[in-house]
């Protein structure tokens, strides 16, 4: 499903009184960018609010209902938890399961909102285990963590996995293929009634970051998750229970990824939550000073500030307390500057009506 017209919200802030709401959350908007797509180029230009379908204009400020019980007016984190031994970012440091359950509870006790856990490394390069190798991997992690009470995300591909860890008591399910690589996926996830996390990747991981290549990476990625979301929907699995991830790194070229996290509001056209997961992926140190993945916390939380200036609801990581930290300050300052624009938006306000 590809639309000729699309929608990006221009500089949300707090600071705009009299701005739409973007997707119920915090921030404002008060003019858009918009994307005209035809015969191989797109045309840009602002546009008003007035300017915006009244039906267009109500997928971006609608309120997203609780997703899996969380919240979605405010952002939410969650931490990560790679039961495998060759993750690009922890070098298998939870590939043992009691490391990987302790870990995951401390995750939770630190006030992630959910902790995903996968066993299967999507590193450039890599190749899936076996079917029975993931579940493995996975499963006792997944049972031991639900039974200390955390809001588990199952990371998998695979429709198997999927139907266990639900059985297991998984609150969600996050595939990377976005339920396209499994031909069973749609099915069980809708059978399973939890929500579902749609990502974009290029292709597979072995493969993925073999020279990518888009026409307009932004576009072309929002009409691959909006062709999803109606798989979903078709399939039977309400917009309410479907959240969209651009895949930041799976299949994209550092300046893909820069305009991706740039162009993140655009993604609030779908009408469903936004997750942003760019917790150290290679792009950070590339555009910075080589640093190993271990090094790149300050560029995560540099990304994912501009992630929460753009409305992402749920940021995916692996340094959980410090991106808390990070969200709490972001909130406590805009708190603060839309109370400032209130009361200076009341004076004007009573200024105009003595005058």
């Amino acid at each position: 499903m590809s639309e000729e017209v699309y929608l990006q919200p221009l500089t949300p802030a707090r600071e705009i009184p009299n701005g739409v709401r973007l997707a119920g959350g915090p921030l404002r908007f008060a003019s858009a960018l918009l994307a005209h797509r035809a015969a191989g180029s797109v045309q840009r230009r602002a546009c008003a609010l007035d300017e915006i379908p009244p039906d267009r204009l109500a997928r971006f400020s609608a309120v997203r209902p609780p997703f899996a019980g969380v919240a979605m007016d405010r952002p939410s984190v969650m931490g990560i938890v790679n039961v495998t031994p060759d993750s690009f970012s922890d070098g298998g440091d939870r590939f043992d399961q009691a490391r990987a359950i302790a870990d995951g509870l401390a995750m939770w006790k630190a006030g992630a909102a959910f902790v995903d856990v996968g066993g299967e490394s999507t590193r450039p390069g890599s190749d899936p285990p076996t079917l029975d190798e993931e579940l493995a991997r996975v499963i006792p992690v997944v049972r031991a963590l639900v039974d200390q009470g955390v809001r588990v995300s199952i990371d998998t591909r695979r429709a198997k996995v999927m139907a266990e860890a639900a059985a297991a008591g998984a609150a969600v399910i996050n595939d990377t293929s976005a339920l396209s690589s499994d031909p069973h996926a749609l099915r069980v996830a809708a059978e399973s009634g939890l929500p579902v996390i749609l990502m974009h990747m290029l292709g597979q991981p072995r493969t993925m970051q073999q020279a990518p290549h888009y026409d307009d990476v932004a576009l072309d990625i929002y009409d691959y998750l909006a062709s999803r979301v109606q798989a979903c929907l078709d399939a039977g699995i309400p917009l309410s229970r479907v959240c969209v991830d651009p895949g930041i790194g799976f299949g994209k070229t550092v300046q893909h990824n820069l305009e991706l996290v740039a162009r993140l509001a655009l993604f609030h056209g779908l009408g469903c939550p936004v997750l942003l997961g760019a917790s150290r992926k290679s792009f950070i140190g590339k555009v910075s000073r080589g640093e190993a993945p271990k090094e790149r916390l300050p560029g995560t939380l540099a990304v994912t500030l501009a992630g929460l200036d753009r409305g992402a609801q749920i940021h995916r990581v692996h340094d959980v307390a410090e991106t808390l930290q990070a969200v709490a300050l972001w909130q406590a300052v805009g708190a603060v500057t839309a109370n400032h624009d209130t009361l200076e938006s009341q004076i004007l306000t009573d200024s105009e009506a003595g005058a």
